[in-house]
């Protein structure tokens, strides 16, 4: 009888990539994918630890998972399992922690797959800046859109940040085993490729790569397709990958951008490597270069330190900047941080009012660029049936469209009029299917 395993992601694209690439190997073992509600002889979590909530997360999910199948052999792994795996392995039913280093070696660390009356952990106490584990969409993914990652790690200093600890140094996969990985992909019929890692703009700098010469070979591989960047640090975002992406149809006319904070006090306490100003005119930039650009921006509240003026700061802030939608997390303390240590502390009850401040202007922000997309054409590939009988995708600029169902649609490049907005997603008609993938037309 074929044994179940059931996968679980907490956390970034690049831990979606990473769970893909560890449920192709169950796979390649015989083993086959079911959904986490299901019955299972094997549970694999990827977890998180950028925010204390990933971290109770974790274990509401272990526990939930046992209750209906609680011979289970549960295995967690991840950024989690890499700084705290005392605690993991101290939560009733796991039996396996495994770290950043041991997630892709699960087969030849575990001997079997039989409950244990102890969790056993293998985690190393460094991480080698010389391994880079592969990740990317695989068989076991449903998805039409597929992540690769081609970058890990992190050389940044951030003093809020977990991250370098839990994934070692920058280091890249090399550059033509991206092309190989990004060709397979495109031959598994996968149309648009999230290219994902720590730090993506740091792509390359130790195997004499960058992002730019990367992407400018990747938008020349024959195929129906496009790409995506899941985010960018400002710093690292050029004039050339600009220029790329405002003149190339196979670059999504979209980046995702860390802000963390619009208080140049703020921003110097979490050792951020650029100003508000700087910041500012790179948005501008953008804007004026590629039209109808979706910009995403990630911003933490609640930073020590933070005051009510250095909030209203950053809120006013963002209220000038020309982007599409918010990212908006609560600062959490995180063990062996610089931040942890320092002073003024500030309340969780203020930091949860200024996340749902932050979240009103978000909503306000997408709304407003949805309604911006009236009357336009974009091309949008569609991936799912909604329960009122729509499908719905993503354009290049990553607004969410929803027409009427229509099989025909899925996986599909499909030019669609904006018509209206309702609620979180823009409503279209449908113009065609087609193979080009020209952006946006007005």
């Amino acid at each position: 009888m074929t044994k179940k395993v059931a996968l679980h992601t907490l956390g970034c694209k690049l831990n979606f990539a990473e769970t893909s690439t560890i449920g192709n190997e169950f796979i390649k073992h015989g083993f086959k994918v079911v959904d986490i509600n299901s019955s299972s002889d094997i549970f694999v979590l990827n977890t998180c630890s950028v925010t204390e909530t990933a971290e109770k997360e974790c274990r509401q999910i272990v526990r939930r998972v046992l209750r209906k199948n609680p011979d289970t052999f549960v295995i967690v792994t991840g950024c989690y399992s890499q700084l705290r795996p005392e605690q993991i392995a101290s939560i009733d039913g796991v039996d396996v922690v495994l770290g950043s280093s041991e997630k892709f070696k699960l087969f030849s660390i575990i001997e079997d797959f039989n409950k244990k009356d102890l969790a056993c952990i293998y985690v190393s106490d460094t991480i080698d800046d010389n391994e880079f584990g592969p990740a990317g969409s695989t068989d076991a993914d449903s998805r039409t859109r597929a992540f690769l990652k081609v970058q890990d790690g992190c050389d940044y200093k951030c003093s809020f940040c977990t991250i370098p600890l839990a994934r070692g140094n920058s280091r890249s996969m090399q550059h033509s085993q991206v092309l190989n990985s990004v060709k397979n992909l495109i031959d598994n019929n996968y149309k648009e490729i999230i290219l994902t890692g720590v730090n993506v703009g740091d792509y390359g700098k130790s195997i004499n790569s960058d992002l730019f010469s990367l992407l400018k070979d990747i938008i020349n591989i024959p195929g129906d397709f496009r790409i995506r960047i899941s985010s960018i640090e400002p710093n690292l975002i050029t004039d050339d990958i600009i220029s790329l992406v405002a003149n190339s149809d196979k670059l999504c006319n979209h980046f995702h951008i860390p802000l963390q904070s619009g208080s140049a006090k703020i921003l110097k306490l979490m050792q951020r490597r650029y100003s508000k100003d700087y910041y500012f005119n790179l948005i501008e930039k953008l804007n004026n270069r590629i039209p109808y650009l979706g910009i995403g921006v990630d911003v933490i509240v609640g930073f020590p330190g933070e005051d009510e003026n250095d909030f209203l700061e950053t809120y006013n802030f963002i209220k000038e900047l020309n982007i599409s939608y918010l990212h908006v997390f609560t600062y959490s303390e995180r063990p062996q941080t610089k931040a942890v240590s320092m002073p003024l502390q500030v309340d969780k009850h203020i930091r949860k009012t200024r996340n749902n401040m932050l979240r009103i202007l978000s909503e306000k922000k997408r709304n407003s660029f949805y309604r911006n997309m009236i009357g336009k054409t974009l091309n949008v590939l569609f991936e799912s049936h909604s329960n009122d009988n729509s499908i719905n995708g993503f354009s290049s600029n990553y607004v969410k469209v929803s027409v009427p169902f229509d099989n025909a649609l899925v996986n599909s490049f499909t030019k669609v009029k904006i018509l209206d907005v309702q609620d979180t997603k823009c409503k279209g008609e449908i113009l065609g299917i087609n193979k080009s993938i020209d952006l946006v037309q007005t």
